[in-house]
């Protein structure tokens, strides 16, 4: 039988279920909304133009401008389009750079925000926005953001290419993983962290080896699901300060990134977090969180740091994200210095890192 499940979390309505797309007009209707602007990547245009199609006289139009970590020059063209719509909700049909364009525009109030995911950002549900300025990516959190209505929709997943699927659930582990090292964090969260990491670590090689394994996307897409559920419960440390910092400096893709370094950064907490580690590896049913996670991403086709880096100066961009990670430490379980996040991130620019 397939999985369906419709709940109410918080101010989020969310549906759960092969074939959600299809509601997405009754949906519309029951949220109250009259004139809905949809944001995408330009390679989802068609995509957009087939919800248009189904929102009927709510769509207000279309903007497939959405590129990924939300410059603030594409995030005021798209508040632009808003007011020119009219519009009284924004609805993101994508991953994570069209639902973080989407939040832009509900960042100013302008509009109610609608999640149509295709990849496992997760993002839909927390109230994290970021915008990057300048080579600068700041972050922060604002209930506006929230997504009234997200429709989950495995069968949406399925065309989604296999490394680009492996990258984005890499991006729901990592925040499964930090919400679980997360100072405080609560009894509910870690339930639900630890069941998320759970579904992903047994989706991603099944997605891997069959693309098209609709039971294996259900299981992905419900642990990106409680991943960034918990991910708004609890909050974000040094995993993803690390990537908004690369994102931000050196346009590194985002999930990529997020495949590329939480293999390092579970090994840099592991002492410090024996907890944490405990339900991760539980989770992967596993003796050791750190090393069932390389091993993982050994068999994941992900790229290393290095080669995201590319020609890029490895040493120099090193100390230059130290700088800026130390300059607004995030929370977690070890405190942070020069010496640790050096080896850090030489560990994870070594050949195969």
């Amino acid at each position: 039988m397939s999985r369906r499940f419709v709940a109410q979390r918080g101010a989020t309505r969310v549906v759960f279920a092969a074939g959600a797309w299809e509601q997405v007009g009754t949906e519309a209707a029951r949220l109250g909304v009259s004139r809905v602007l949809i944001v995408a990547t330009p390679g989802r245009r068609a995509a957009a133009e087939a919800v248009a199609a189904a929102l009927g006289a709510r769509a207000a139009g279309i903007a497939a401008i959405a590129v990924e970590h939300v410059p603030v020059e594409v995030a005021a063209r798209a508040r632009r389009a808003a007011d020119d719509a009219r519009a009284d909700a924004v609805l993101a049909i994508g991953g994570g750079s069209a639902i973080g364009l989407g939040k832009a525009v509900a960042l100013e109030g302008r509009a109610r925000l609608i999640a149509l995911p295709t990849t496992y950002s997760g993002s839909e549900m927390t109230s994290i926005w970021g915008l990057t300025d300048g080579g600068v990516k700041r972050t922060g959190r604002d209930d506006r953001v929230r997504a009234q209505l997200v429709l989950y929709d495995p069968r949406a997943t399925v065309g989604l290419p296999v490394g680009t699927s492996a990258d984005s659930l890499w991006n729901a582990a990592a925040h499964a993983v930090e919400a679980l090292w997360f100072p405080d964090v609560d009894p509910i969260s870690e339930l639900v962290a630890e069941e998320a990491l759970r579904l992903i670590a047994r989706a991603l090689p099944a997605v891997v080896a069959r693309p098209d394994d609709v039971a294996a996307r259900t299981d992905a897409l419900e642990g990106a699901f409680l991943a960034g559920a918990t991910l708004a419960d609890a909050g974000t440390g040094l995993h993803h300060k690390l990537c908004h910092v690369l994102g931000g400096m050196l346009g590194l893709p985002h999930a990529a990134t997020h495949a590329a370094l939480l293999p390092h950064v579970v090994r840099f907490h592991r002492a410090a977090a024996p907890r944490a580690m405990t339900r991760i590896a539980r989770a992967l049913g596993a003796a050791d969180a750190a090393d069932r996670l390389t091993a993982l991403a050994a068999r994941s086709p992900r790229r290393d740091l290095a080669s995201l880096l590319g020609a890029t100066p490895a040493a120099t961009i090193i100390e230059r994200v130290i700088d800026a990670v130390l300059a607004a430490p995030p929370p977690g379980p070890r405190p942070l210095d020069r010496d640790g996040l050096r080896g850090l991130l030489t560990a994870a620019l070594a050949p195969g890192g």
